[in-house]
């Protein structure tokens, strides 16, 4: 145990001399302009950080700002970007008090509710920096926060942040030649005469606009210059960017620009100061056109995969790589939209584990090397051999690239380029890759947006639709809906699936005019209309016209078209009528196929008075019945009577024995012009088919005892003879109270299925009956319900044409 005690003591000790190595060959580097960075990248290596930042004194000395960072996004730890000097925050307490200052998650909690530092499941240490330099804060994951040897490590990176406060810019006229200061409120901007003559500017002349600058930049390069001249909102650091501005005669001119973003003080802007020098001087335009030609194409791309396959067009075969990956950045994650190739094989088997859905994801805090290039927001390039995390490692053995996009104020996503040999990165491919970036940024947003509303549209549609089709005896339903790709605007088309008594269904498809809120609002409707006349026990002729007077009393601008099927499960028969709508495509078990020709009436909302006359279609076990909207067999310029045609062709060759893949393969060219609803049944036959009878009981003083009879009879000759005296007690209680308290017509139906005997008597009241609460002793009548319920398994009410049906079931021989 000792032994194991000594050796990771020596192991924590080696981890210190290494980290003071590694320090010490940064130190050495002074002309290094990211050597803040890699100071503070060995917090990360060394000490266990996941975040590490080095805070200054503004230049009026009361805010801490960040001047540096490295480690994963700080806004996932809510910290700022400055702190009052004076406050209470740890950065503040241990600047002014010159010595460390830890919190864990119960400070921070309490911290948090004081509004000084955000609260979560980590631990936060603040270390002061010396001669005035500020403050080292880092942060730790880790269940139990910073080790002993983990704070010294950090002590270490203290020491070697040599950084003071910038000093304030020099005046326009001592600026170095090719340096400029730019003022992020206003878009003033001071420039050396060097500058303004890579510009071709006089300095007399020049307004000190930065509009005048980009005015003479390529058009193509305007969206990732802008990402960085208006990139206040981004984290404070470096910026570096190669850009192209016009001359008046020849090729245009490779410019590159490196600054840095310097937070502002009171009353005073951030700003943006640096150098611009000439680069390069390109005379080959393949890539010039190369970029264009992606312009056009982004500028046409609607969605986030469009973005994608433009990207990969661009760039995978011009630069020889061997596969590029596209993903967005949603919050914290990465969401690949576009892996090239597709083939799981081509990728590394650790991504094959990790993005292992269709939209697959990870965290960005996974990948530290790619959480850095996204914060600092441009292009990073590492040869072969470079010491990078896995996940990115063999990405890219031969040479990786990575291309944060980045889109007005923030990161849209990242582009990973990567090539299995070793590959030589030239001048030309990395001016390449920051062009594309800005367009594929702006781009992917634009996209992003349209992709969202257009599932915002998609839900709100699909809302209104059925979550679920009903399971049938003897028959199997699937539907399918597509909404349009055209536009953002809600459709009208719908579809259901309605379980009538008596093993009946009604299958109903309809329209409603135009794409719009009204549209589908108009659509909920109809669609709840035509189940409550459904249910109701309508025939179907009465249920469509019943919603069309319906919806002419609503005085909508709006008419709607409808096609309704009422199929009888047990006969294999059915009654279909058409209000404007397309008729049913009928497959047969031969593989014939049919378009129904059923006589139709005028669209609902049309006419007042108007009749729809019902169709009758035989269904032999094995057909398939088939309703569909005019999206899937109308396109502009082509037919509608040839698009069903072909619907009926692509039916015929079809396996009815999956209905779903018959669905997916009918919407496999769909032209998402318009929306589409398909709606398919497959009619099998039921096994088992119930027996019926059905009795008009006569208003006369003998009516419950020939009733009874009728029901003895009948049990008789279905062979029950069990539990017949329980079956017709409880037809003279249902008869009696019919007879009692209603008037009008009276019927009863006895229907048996298996052991199952279902008693059901309709009246001409819509009033169902009352389960009594208590009754007592001299009361004259309220038992017949309780002495029902207490006979049958389960009993209830349904609404039928005018009335109500009392039904009640009884499991025969229990």
């Amino acid at each position: 145990m000792a032994n194991v005690v000594s050796q990771g003591a020596q192991e924590r000790g080696t981890r210190t001399l290494r980290a003071e190595g590694a320090l010490k060959a940064i130190a050495v580097d002074h002309e290094s302009p990211d050597r803040l960075r890699r100071i503070l990248e060995q917090a990360l290596v060394f000490a266990g950080a996941a975040f590490a930042a080095v805070y200054a004194p503004s230049e009026d000395g009361e805010l801490l700002c960040l001047m540096e960072s490295a480690g994963v996004p700080r806004t996932l730890y809510g910290l700022r970007d400055s702190y009052p000097r004076a406050g209470r925050s740890p950065v503040a307490e241990a600047h002014r008090g010159g010595r460390p200052v830890s919190l864990g998650p119960a400070e921070l909690a309490e911290h948090a509710q004081a509004r000084r530092v955000p609260s979560g499941g980590f631990f936060l240490t603040a270390l002061p920096v010396q001669e005035d330099g500020g403050c080292l804060l880092a942060v730790s994951e880790h269940p139990e926060g910073f080790a002993a040897d983990d704070l010294r490590c950090l002590e270490l990176v203290s020491g070697a942040v040599a950084f003071t406060a910038p000093a304030a810019p020099a005046e326009a006229g001592d600026l170095p030649p090719s340096a400029f200061s730019l003022a992020m409120d206003t878009g003033r901007v001071r420039v050396g005469d060097d500058l303004l003559d890579l510009f071709g500017l006089d300095p007399v002349e020049f307004d000190g606009r930065i509009e005048t600058l980009l005015s003479l930049t390529v058009p193509e390069d305007l969206p990732s210059l802008m990402s960085v001249v208006e990139a206040d909102h981004m984290s404070i650091g470096d910026r570096e960017l190669e850009f192209r501005v016009l001359q008046p005669a020849g090729p245009p001119k490779w410019l590159r620009l490196r600054g840095r973003l310097l937070p502002g003080g009171e009353g005073r802007p951030a700003r943006l100061v640096g150098t611009v020098v000439d680069v390069s001087l390109r005379s080959d335009v393949t890539d010039v056109a190369r970029v264009q030609r992606l312009a056009a194409a982004l500028a046409t791309a609607v969605t986030v995969r469009d973005v994608g396959k433009a990207v990969v067009a661009a760039l995978r075969m011009p630069l020889r790589a061997d596969r590029i990956a596209l993903a967005e950045l949603e919050s914290d994650r990465l969401v690949v939209t576009v892996l090239d190739p597709p083939e799981p094989e081509a990728w590394p088997e650790l991504w094959r584990s990790e993005w292992r859905t269709e939209w697959p994801d990870a965290p960005v805090r996974a990948m530290p090397t790619l959480a850095a290039a996204l914060r600092e927001g441009r292009a990073r390039i590492w040869p072969a051999g470079s010491p990078l995390e896995r996940a990115l490692a063999e990405v890219g053995p031969g040479g990786l690239a990575v291309l944060p996009l980045p889109a007005g104020n923030r990161m849209a996503g990242v582009c990973l380029i990567g090539w299995d040999t070793p590959h030589d990165f030239g001048t030309d491919e990395r001016a390449l890759l920051t062009a594309c970036a800005g367009l594929a940024g702006q781009a992917l947003v634009r996209a992003r947006a349209f992709d969202a509303e257009h599932e915002l549209v998609g839900m709100l549609q699909r809302q209104l639709l059925p979550r679920s089709l009903p399971r049938l005896p003897g028959a199997e339903a699937v539907a399918r809906y597509l909404p349009s790709t055209a536009g953002l605007e809600l459709g009208g088309d719908w579809y259901d699936v309605i379980p009538l008594p008596d093993n009946h269904v009604a299958l109903v498809i309809g329209d409603v005019q135009g794409h719009s809120a009204g549209a589908a609002t108009l659509m909920g409707q109809m669609r709840t209309a035509l189940r409550a006349y459904a249910v109701e026990g309508h025939p179907p002729d009465v249920v469509v016209a019943h919603a069309n007077r319906l919806l002419m009393d609503m005085e909508s601008d709006l008419f709607a078209t409808c096609c309704y099927v009422d199929v009888d499960l047990e006969e294999g028969a059915a009654w279909c009528v058409r209000a404007g709508h397309l008729p049913p495509v009928l497959r047969y078990p031969d593989g014939r196929t049919e378009i129904a020709e059923a006589e139709g009436g005028p669209p609902l909302g049309v006419v007042t008075r108007a009749d729809f006359p019902m169709s009758p279609l035989r269904l032999p076990p094995g057909t398939v019945i088939a309703l569909v909207t005019d999206g899937l067999v109308e396109t502009p310029g082509s037919d509608i009577d040839d698009g069903m045609e072909h619907l009926a062709e692509r039916l015929a060759d079809a396996t009815p024995a999956d209905l779903g893949l018959v669905a997916d393969a009918l919407l496999g060219d769909a032209p998402r012009s318009d929306d589409v609803a398909l709606l398919l049944l497959r009619y099998d036959g039921m096994e088992l088919r119930p027996l019926r009878e059905g009795w008009t009981v006569w208003r006369v003083p003998q009516a419950v005892g020939h009733a009874r009879r009728f029901a003895r009879r009948t049990l008789r000759s279905w062979g029950v003879t069990v539990d017949q005296d329980a079956a017709l007690l409880v037809v003279s209680e249902l008869v009696t109270n019919a007879l009692v308290h209603t008037d009008g017509q009276v019927r009863m139906d006895l229907t048996l299925v298996n052991n199952r005997l279902r008693i059901a008597v309709a009246d001409a009241s819509p009033r169902s009956p009352v389960r009594p609460t208590s009754i007592g002793w001299e009361a004259t009548g309220g038992r017949g319900i309780l002495l029902v319920e207490a006979l049958t398994a389960t009993w209830g009410t349904l609404p039928v044409s005018g009335g109500k049906q009392v039904w009640a079931e009884l499991t025969l021989g229990r």
